[in-house]
């Protein structure tokens, strides 16, 4: 059976991001790059069972009942839902190949017709991989784990919630929708457990898709014909333009923390509803982020950070006691939800914006490794651009 069946098969801010593209830059021009993290791991035996899954994918199109529930999400637009009508992904846009035992992977074309690849290939080349090299998962190993996690969110209370957000790194599609199937039916659902990222099984299981942007709409802001130094606050603006209001977490790490927070002045700080913290210490990211509403005289309290870097339950579990007195705290949680079998480690696999108009766009992270960019030259006077802004308001 193939792996992806559906394109809801998705993750929420990949179509809340396009349709944004189609009200403000649908003739813009994008190139996606492909990179693994996890050293010492050999992708390229299965390049052809990945084209062939690719393949696939591009043969789907939207179905009446999969139309009908987007249009039952208010912040999405009628013009939208008649475009996805007549869409579907074009096999020519990825160009699939390998090099020195190494997996190359590029999507390049329009940023409207492309935006929809980036979640599914991942998920494609994730559980290939898996399915060819864990031949007997510990699936009743696995599900243990996942009854430990919920008997431990249970002691924490009403206050820790969290959203499943591992459509991406998943061992495999079954095994995600066992994971919300079990969650669902638990004493956590609806106190702690708030929704999932993939629509595909907000829809099966009647619970709420979350996200709002990634890190491609900032990057792409950086060669759409205003000036860098002023890219973030545009694509900002932007989608406060396209949302009014809805979907009002700001994600927070582009350019680094402290540019951010530079340009997310008293005016976005008040539109939006919070941040998402998804590189760097979460310690200190949050503390930033608090005593920055602070300075612009906003009770803290009445915002919220996301944090999704990364996380364990533990891990979150201190981040809400470190926090919850002084600011509303929510977690997105991937791997550890959807890629947690025993005596087996997920992949760091990505996808990410790389050049956009044929100009080189990058993303700074406050956590170096999760950095990318191939231009250099282009990253320096990226930093370069963010660091003197900031010098000059001192």
């Amino acid at each position: 059976m193939p792996i992806i069946n559906s394109l809801l098969d998705n993750d929420l801010y990949k179509f809340t991001m396009m349709q944004g593209v189609l009200h403000f830059f649908p003739d813009i021009e994008v190139l996606y790059e492909f990179k693994c993290r996890t050293e010492n791991i050999d992708l390229s035996p299965f390049s052809d069972e990945i084209k062939r899954e690719i393949n696939h994918l591009c043969s789907l199109s939207f179905k009446k009942d999969e139309l009908d529930y987007l249009k039952s999400l208010s912040f999405l637009k009628k013009d939208f839902i008649d475009f996805l009508k007549f869409f579907r992904l074009n096999p020519d846009h990825v160009k699939l190949t390998v090099e020195n035992k190494e997996l190359d992977i590029k999507i390049e074309g329009s940023w409207l017709l492309t935006i929809l690849f980036e979640v599914p290939i991942l998920a494609i080349v994730n559980q290939i991989y898996f399915s060819n090299n864990v031949q007997n998962p510990d699936f009743n190993g696995a599900m243990k784990l996942l009854e430990q996690k919920m008997h431990f969110v249970q002691k924490l209370g009403n206050k820790f919630k969290f959203a499943d957000f591992g459509t991406r790194r998943r061992f495999s599609y079954s095994w995600q929708k066992q994971i919300i199937n079990e969650l669902v039916n638990s004493p956590l659902n609806l106190v702690n457990f708030v929704g999932t990222s993939n629509i595909s099984l907000a829809k099966q299981f009647n619970i709420k898709p979350i996200g709002t942007m990634a890190h491609e709409w900032l990057q792409a802001g950086q060669a759409v014909g205003v000036r860098l130094i002023d890219s973030q606050k545009f694509m900002l603006q932007k989608w406060v333009d396209e949302y009014r209001g809805d979907l009002g977490i700001a994600l927070s790490d582009i350019v680094g923390i402290d540019a951010f927070l530079f340009d997310f002045d008293k005016y976005f700080s008040k539109l939006y509803d919070g941040v998402r913290h998804d590189s760097g210490d979460p310690f200190i990211v949050g503390e930033k982020i608090i005593q920055h509403y602070e300075a612009m005289k906003i009770n803290p309290w009445t915002k919220s950070i996301v944090f999704s870097d990364g996380l364990d339950f533990n891990i979150a579990r201190k981040i809400l006691e470190h926090f919850q007195s002084r600011i509303q705290v929510s977690f997105g949680i991937g791997t550890n939800l959807t890629n947690d079998i025993p005596n087996q480690n997920p992949l760091q696999i990505v996808i990410k914006m790389v050049r956009c108009n044929g100009q080189p766009v990058a993303k700074i992270s406050d956590s170096p490794e999760k950095g990318m960019c191939n231009d250099e030259e282009y990253l320096k006077y990226l930093k370069k651009v963010f660091s003197e802004k900031m010098k000059k308001s001192d």
